[in-house]
């Protein structure tokens, strides 16, 4: 699929540059990301791409400090009954463990994320977006932690490399708020309507935890347009 250009300076030198939106507490975020990663394990020039990692709340209306069992925020916004949201969760965390991921969401805890994708963008700033989001999925899906606490966010953040004091001024401000509402509405212009969502060089898109083998093809179709 196109994909219409993206909003902002390109300033590395990779053939292929894939843009991720992602939530940090979203299950098939998870599951995409390690697809992706499976098939740039497969591609002899994985170390020519670039990923680089955007903010998207799947519910940025949720209130600020407000904690619940993920368990039974799917069954109040669903209207399911328990046994059919167990179902639902059970199925996600199947797949998720054919992935190689543990997932916990018998214990997740759902919360705002606005301030985890704020503490992303300054990851962003040092080049540790994709470590920064890999730990946050973890913690929330597979951990359990709670990602609107900010010591927990802190201490995640000192875990791949950023200064505390750094991480305790973001989260103590706005600070980026207004870069994370920016992501999610370049993601709305260029099409998605949730996340996972990947743009490769600005041109093809793929929505949603594809399999690795999707993520292959896009990859040979991408390459071989830089390389033409």
């Amino acid at each position: 699929m196109n994909a219409s250009s993206l909003s902002g300076p390109t300033v590395d030198e990779s053939k292929v540059r894939i843009d991720v939106w992602s939530d940090v507490i979203c299950p098939w975020c998870y599951i995409g990301k390690q697809r992706l990663e499976t098939a740039l394990s497969r591609h002899p020039d994985a170390d020519q791409v670039r990923v680089r990692w955007h903010s998207f709340q799947l519910d940025p209306a949720h209130p600020k400090g407000h904690r619940e069992p993920v368990w039974e925020m799917l069954a109040r916004k669903t209207g399911a009954p328990p046994e059919q949201v167990r179902a639902m969760t059970s199925q996600v965390t199947e797949l998720a463990a054919a992935e190689g991921l543990t997932y916990a969401l018998d214990r997740a805890i759902a919360v705002n994320t606005v301030d985890a994708h704020r503490l992303n963008q300054l990851a962003a700033r040092q080049g540790l977006d994709g470590q920064m989001h890999e730990r946050l999925l973890r913690a929330h899906l597979v951990e359990a932690a709670v990602l609107d606490d900010p010591a927990t966010l802190v201490r995640l953040a000192t875990e791949v490399g950023i200064d505390a004091d750094a991480a305790e001024r973001v989260l103590a401000s706005e600070e980026y708020a207004a870069e994370v509402t920016a992501d999610a509405r370049a993601a709305r212009r260029l099409g998605a309507s949730g996340v996972p969502f990947f743009v490769l060089n600005d041109r093809w898109a793929i929505s949603g935890a594809q399999p690795a083998e999707a993520f292959a093809s896009a990859l040979r179709t991408a390459f071989a347009a830089a390389n033409g």
